[in-house]
């Protein structure tokens, strides 16, 4: 019973002490835009602690921001060359059981806001900047910052994983199915299919996550379509498996999960990370809608996009 009792609580130990995160609240202080208004908690029980049930945004990252033997062999950059390659921001509806994933082109030319450094100072205000430099001038306190004004929502939390972690979780949950529209061809990302069904284990997942080279005009704006069939397969992956069920695989799932993951403050422990995924027990990828946010070719380089308007600012306002 004791080492039983001792064995769970290295476990808890080991995952909670896996999870890195970044103060935004307090870098970024009060010049941010209103949090939504939240909706009273539910429980399923007197004696359950509440979880809960309001409308929630969600700035997640995909990044190779970090060193290390599996991020060079999978096509990470080093510590010292971050870049976010991939970013959505996950709006939930309040009742959690329907969201909206909005994936934001890297190539967009944004005004970089001034952000906030760890070491000290700020940076200074870039007009007509791609927008994934954000992150790697300013890491995730002005990928945030910079999300809130382009699009006047608040992101209540923040997610960033790297390309082993997702690796390893797309592994740790079997593998996942994805049906392709046309042939894929592309040696950058070392990634060749066939047109149609495919089950994927985890570096061909990330493979296909980074396919810009082998399908449409070899833009990013293709590449996104596919990322957002992964986010729906992983939902459909996670919905089908036996991690409620069988220990092992939840504590496999857990620790590839928590092992390259980087949280704001506000999800930075294990019991964080459980309250939310279990406030989202009702949410199914039949209802999670997936959108890229409206773009159009940038008038001075035919190789950048900038947000359609008022498209794209009718979208994030349906978001607030």
């Amino acid at each position: 019973m004791t080492l039983g009792i001792a064995g769970a609580g290295w476990v808890y130990w080991h995952l909670n002490d896996n999870i890195k995160s970044v103060d935004i609240d307090s870098a970024l202080g009060d010049d941010r835009p209103a949090k939504a208004v939240t909706t009273p908690t539910a429980t399923a029980s007197a004696s359950a602690s509440p979880l809960p049930t309001g409308s929630v945004n969600i700035l997640v990252l995909g990044s190779d921001s970090r060193s290390g033997k599996e991020n060079k062999k999978l096509g990470g950059g080093s510590s010292s060359g971050a870049r976010s390659d991939t970013a959505m921001v996950v709006h939930i509806d309040a009742g959690r059981t329907s969201a909206t994933v909005v994936s934001i082109p890297r190539d967009t030319l944004v005004t970089r806001p001034s952000c906030p450094l760890s070491s000290g100072g700020s940076t200074s205000v870039a007009y007509n900047a791609m927008f994934n430099s954000a992150y790697s001038v300013g890491g995730a306190v002005c990928a945030v910052k910079t999300v809130e004004s382009l699009t006047g929502v608040r992101m209540d939390h923040y997610l960033e994983i790297d390309f082993s972690g997702f690796a390893k979780l797309v592994d740790a949950l079997g593998g996942v199915t994805v049906t392709t529209d046309q042939d894929i061809d592309d040696d950058d990302s070392h990634l060749h299919l066939k047109k149609g069904t495919h089950h994927l284990d985890g570096t061909q997942a990330l493979a296909l996550a980074r396919t810009r080279h082998g399908i449409g005009d070899g833009s990013d704006l293709g590449r996104i379509g596919l990322q957002q069939k992964l986010v729906k397969a992983l939902l459909d992956q996670m919905a089908s498996s036996s991690l409620l069920t069988d220990p092992a695989k939840l504590y496999e799932v857990a620790d590839a999960v928590t092992s390259s993951l980087t949280t704001d403050t506000g999800l930075d422990s294990l019991s964080e990370l459980m309250r939310l995924g279990q406030s989202l027990k009702g949410l199914t990828s039949d209802h999670v809608k997936t959108v890229m946010m409206p773009v159009v070719t940038a008038p001075s380089d035919p190789n950048r996009v900038i947000a359609k308007e008022p498209a794209a600012r009718d979208l994030w306002a349906s978001l607030r």
